[in-house]
């Protein structure tokens, strides 16, 4: 079965009363999944109740689950907009007809919203179906992060800035780790620093003038220590939006520290692609990516495993 024949991600908007207050959140009908809010009341630091305000987090949940494995969801867009298509349903839909549960963040954009609300949203949505994990027949320890372009900045912070959960917050959902147990970055916005910084993301992200410490806190190749969860690269070299050697540097500082890593750099390729199912020279990536998450137990091996036949599944 095909499962990247999905339309767009349609999405409406619906006004729920909760406690005297209009909330707003977004839903997405055209696939029966519904985004549900990261909190139960106003998120913090929140600055409104529109939908923009209200981070969320859609489940996709495959029919069986054989390796008990999820991924978080991270879609690019420069920190000022989402990819929910391309680089959100289609990618939830993939995982899910490779055996994975899925869940699709809407994360908190700039420049309204600067660091650290972006992290806060992605470490809530770890913990989140970290908690709910047996709901979801769900590994506790099988809980990864998939981010594109800026969402890849955003999930290479999530592996690089981490605690193992705060066990006296009155909210149940913080006691537990915001750590991935594993990260696959595509074409991914690394470093905050020149020469290869992708202007438009550290605009959205940090603002006009950011302190230099802080530049430095979240170029995240700076940031990995042993204890980085394993990961996998996607780019391509002549990227003209994000420079490649953002994936290099943070490649090379992975080795450097001994985490697992595996990386695939292909020579041509626009800035994206998603699972660049349309480009015949690019999409066997996701074949690669299936068999890296299946030899680390993350996803059943493929029988007569090839990348072109893993891509196409």
């Amino acid at each position: 079965m095909n499962f990247l024949c999905l339309a767009g991600l349609a999405l409406s908007v619906v006004v729920i009363p909760m406690q005297g207050q209009t909330h707003v959140m977004d839903v997405a009908p055209a696939d029966g999944h519904t985004a549900v809010p990261l909190w139960a009341n106003a998120a913090p630091g929140a600055l409104g109740i529109a939908a923009e305000d209200i981070p969320t987090l859609t489940a996709y949940l495959p029919p069986s689950n054989p390796t008990h494995t999820a991924v978080v969801v991270a879609p690019g867009g420069g920190y000022h907009q989402l990819a929910l298509d391309h680089e959100g349903a289609q990618i939830a839909a993939w995982l899910n007809s490779h055996g994975i549960a899925a869940f699709v963040l809407k994360y908190r954009l700039g420049p309204k919203y600067h660091h650290p609300v972006e992290l806060e949203d992605a470490q809530r949505a770890l913990r989140t179906v970290r908690m709910h994990a047996s709901d979801y027949g769900v590994d506790k320890n099988h809980i990864g992060i998939w981010g594109f372009s800026a969402g890849g900045h955003l999930a290479s912070t999530t592996g690089t800035h981490f605690d193992s959960g705060q066990p006296d917050a009155p909210d149940a959902i913080e006691h537990e780790s915001s750590r991935p147990d594993f990260m696959v970055l595509s074409y991914p916005v690394i470093t905050m620093t020149k020469p290869y910084v992708h202007a438009g993301s550290e605009n959205n992200l940090l603002g006009d003038n950011p302190d230099p410490a802080l530049v430095s806190l979240l170029s995240n190749e700076k940031q990995v220590t042993p204890q980085t969860p394993p990961t996998f690269i996607f780019s391509t070299t002549d990227d003209a939006t994000v420079p490649v050697l953002n994936s290099v540097m943070f490649y090379e500082a992975l080795v450097t520290n001994h985490v697992p890593a595996e990386m695939h750099l292909f020579q041509h390729g626009s800035h994206g692609l998603g699972l660049a199912q349309g480009d015949p020279d690019l999409q066997v990536w996701p074949g690669l990516l299936l068999h890296w998450l299946a030899g680390n137990g993350w996803a059943q091996p493929v029988v007569g495993w090839s990348t072109g036949s893993a891509a196409q599944k």
